[in-house]
């Protein structure tokens, strides 16, 4: 067993543990727990009122009926388990639905950790499905989290893959070089490595939301992957209690760069079930953003998205004529489409 998977395996999972570990009392909540001790270490530092606690601790919000279970819409865009199929020229692959850690917001909190249809295994139908879709050039490793899966298994998949020829472009959407950074290894990147000769592109998206994120241990593993691998990219949440200021998003976007990585997403929190204490009013975030475009050149600025629910897919939330929300969304097609 790798250091990796010792320290995952090694994570805090339950109330009690919890309660022991931060010395200090938490809401019992419906969803799951986990989070690698040295994570919950640097959380501990930076305060139990921080905004990493914010992300990661339990609160009894959770426990509000509001919001949806697929705020996205994930089951409308799915043709068969382990697949998305949202944009014509792309999918969303999930080999697995487990993560590092078990973030409070997250959008398929209701999904992971479940036996949800969307993540059985069904890979030779996912390929099956592939070489009938000549128009799909990208696989866009998603979950759960990708990098948690052994060095073995996505070898296996990218050679999978890379026999499929309009396959050019690979993406992992990842919070793992953050959460756990050991699982970044000399062996897993020369792995990466070895693939870029037979894919136009692979890209590395690096989920993080805060300045406070970031530890000598994440950016050692951060700069290994950048040496190796070239393409990073950041998708964050903007979510209330945790980065909803200009400072914070300032300094998270200064963090990035620092670190050669090229700021991608700023995502409008969606409205899902158990997480509706992290939203912020469209208004609010149109504002923010707008304040983000005064203080960063255009190849700083990560591009302000929202899902539209109901699996209508991501479209630019900013609106530069007026910061009011009029109630109403323009999806892909150019409809107007109603968001509450």
């Amino acid at each position: 067993m790798e250091k990796w998977q010792s320290e995952y395996r090694d994570s805090i999972k339950t109330h009690a543990a919890l309660e022991e570990f931060f010395e200090a009392q938490f809401p019992k909540v419906d969803f799951p727990l986990l989070i690698p001790r040295k994570f919950a270490t640097h959380i501990k530092k930076a305060g139990l009122d921080s905004p990493l606690a914010n992300q990661f601790l339990p609160q009894v919000s959770e426990n509000d009926l509001g919001g949806e279970s697929d705020p996205i819409g994930d089951h409308n865009q799915s043709p068969l388990a382990q697949i998305v199929h949202r944009y014509e020229n792309r999918i969303l692959f999930f080999p697995t639905q487990v993560c590092p850690v078990i973030c409070r917001y997250c959008f398929r909190k209701n999904e992971l950790g479940t036996n949800d249809e969307l993540f059985k295994a069904n890979f030779e139908k996912v390929l099956e499905y592939l070489k009938q879709h000549s128009e799909i050039n990208e696989i866009i490793f998603s979950g759960g989290d990708p990098l948690i899966l052994s060095d073995e298994r996505i070898e296996f998949y990218l050679n999978e893959f890379k026999k499929i020829p309009h396959i050019k472009f690979i993406r992992f959407h990842t919070r793992t070089p953050i959460i756990l950074p050991s699982r970044i290894t000399e062996n897993f990147c020369k792995i990466i490595e070895n693939f870029k000769k037979d894919f136009l592109q692979i890209n590395f998206i690096i989920h993080v939301n805060h300045s406070q994120e970031f530890n000598e241990e994440n950016k050692v593993a951060l700069s290994l992957l950048h040496a190796h691998c070239s393409n990073l990219l950041s998708q964050s949440v903007l979510l209330k209690g945790v980065n909803n200021s200009k400072q914070a998003l300032l300094k998270l976007i200064d963090e990035l760069i620092k670190l050669n990585i090229r700021p991608y997403y700023l995502h409008h929190p969606d409205k899902v079930k158990g997480g509706l204490h992290f939203m912020l009013t469209l208004e609010e975030g149109r504002n923010l953003y707008a304040t983000l475009r005064n203080h960063l050149p255009g190849w700083a600025l990560p591009q302000y998205i929202i899902d539209i629910p109901g699996g209508e897919g991501k479209v630019s939330a900013y609106n530069p004529e007026t910061y009011n929300f009029s109630g109403h969304l323009i999806n892909r097609k150019g409809t107007k489409v109603p968001y509450i």
